[in-house]
C-alpha cells in the first residue's frame, strides 16, 4: 500500500519498525537533526511553541525543560497521537489530532514554530509557509528540517538490499512527486530544490536567518563506522526564518 504525509505511521507494521529504528543509538535524528534543530532555536525561556508534525511529543518535553512557556503539537497520524498523550503531561500542553493541511492556523498567536522532518510529505509547501507565518507573531521564528534535496531527488532508483551505500542525484530540477520504499512501506514525498524553498520563504515575507545542512559532529557518535557514512551526503536540509517586525 502507498501512503501519504502521517498516514504511513498509522501503518503498524510500518510504525513498529519506525520506532525501533528511532530507539537505535545513533539513528540520524539524534545524532544529527536534532542537535543542529536546537542550535538553530537558541533559548526558548518564555516562548510559545507550536510543533508541526509533532509526533510522540518527546521534543515538546525537551523544549519544555529547557523554558518553553507552552507547547501545542499538530499530528495527523492517530498512533502518534497516542504515543505523544502518553509522552506529555504537562500544564500549557496541548495535543491536536489533524493534519497540517487542514489545521485552522490562528493569528499571532506563537512565537516560535517548529517542524522536524515534516514538510517533504507537503504538496503545497507554499501555503504552509504563509499559514506558519500568519500564526507567528511579529518577530517570531520558523525553524524547520526537512530531507536534504540530493536525498529526494535519488528516490525511485534502484537499490540492492541492506545499507545503501550510493546515491545518485537524478532529475534535481524536475520536483515534485518523488516515491521512496522506506521500512517496507510506500512513501511519497515531494522533492524541491534548495533555490524552490528559500525563494518561497522569502515571497511568503519570512526572512531567512541561516541555512544548515546536516553536517555531522564527531562528538555525538559511537562509532567511527557510522560517522564516517554520515559524513558522505547530507540527509537533512534546515531553515530558520523570521517573521518581520512591522514597524510605524
Amino acid at each position: 500500500m502507498e501512503y501519504r504525509g502521517s498516514g504511513l505511521y498509522d501503518d503498524e507494521l510500518f510504525f513498529n519498525r519506525y520506532q525501533e529504528r528511532r530507539r537505535w543509538s545513533e539513528n540520524a535524528n539524534d545524532t544529527i537533526e536534532k542537535p543542529i534543530i536546537l542550535q538553530l532555536i537558541g533559548d526558548v525561556t518564555g516562548r510559545k511553541v507550536l510543533d508541526l508534525g509533532c509526533g510522540d511529543a518527546s521534543f515538546g518535553n525537551h523544549l519544555l525543560d529547557l523554558g518553553a512557556a507552552s507547547y501545542t503539537g499538530i499530528e495527523g497520524s492517530e498512533n502518534m497521537v497516542a504515543a505523544a498523550e502518553k509522552t506529555l503531561h504537562r500544564a500549557n500542553t496541548s495535543i491536536i489530532h489533524t493534519t497540517i493541511e487542514e489545521w485552522d492556523f490562528p493569528d499571532s498567536q506563537y512565537d516560535l514554530a517548529v517542524s522536524r522532518l515534516v514538510l517533504h510529505y507537503i504538496q503545497d509547501i507554499e501555503s504552509t509557509f504563509k499559514k506558519v507565518y500568519q500564526t507567528l507573531i511579529d518577530g517570531g521564528s520558523f525553524v524547520f528540517s526537512i530531507e536534504h534535496p540530493v536525498i529526494t531527488s535519488s528516490y525511485g532508483i534502484p537499490r540492492e538490499d541492506g545499507m545503501k551505500q550510493d546515491w545518485v542525484v537524478d532529475q534535481y530540477f524536475h520536483t515534485g512527486i518523488r516515491k521512496q520504499t522506506w521500512l517496507g512501506a510506500a512513501a511519497t514525498k515531494y522533492h524541491r530544490t534548495i533555490e524552490d524553498i528559500f525563494s518561497a520563504l522569502q515571497q511568503v515575507g519570512f526572512h531567512v536567518k541561516n541555512l544548515r545542512e546536516s553536517r555531522p559532529d564527531q562528538a555525538n557518535f559511537e562509532n567511527i563506522e557510522t560517522y564516517e557514512r554520515r559524513m558522505r551526503i547530507p540527509l537533512f536540509l534546515f531553515f530558520s526564518a523570521e517573521k518581520k517586525q512591522v514597524h510605524f
